[in-house]
């Protein structure tokens, strides 16, 4: 399913852009939280070496991951929608 990126993403996509980190200096401060929104919450994961992030729609949960080279695209508006999976908890 597809989700239109909400300007709060944009918000978090700047903060990590500015970072100006490599993958791994990510992965060395790894954290499931470091960013959140009243719609989104996530950070980096080590394993998978991107950014994952969960975003509330109607009151499911849903998933989505983003890779370091699509944070750069989705700050400057090259990309508007991601696609996500309901989660499983």
């Amino acid at each position: 399913m597809k989700h239109k990126l909400e300007l709060e993403f944009y918000e978090i996509s700047k903060q990590i852009v500015l970072e100006n980190k490599s993958l791994l200096e990510w992965a060395e401060i790894e954290s499931d939280d470091m960013f959140q929104t009243n719609l989104y919450e996530g950070g980096f994961d080590s394993t998978g070496m991107e950014f994952v992030f969960s975003v509330f729609i109607d009151n499911k949960e849903y998933w989505f991951q983003v890779s370091i080279e699509d944070m750069y695209k989705i700050n400057d508006r090259l990309i508007s929608e991601v696609e996500i999976e309901e989660s499983d908890w």
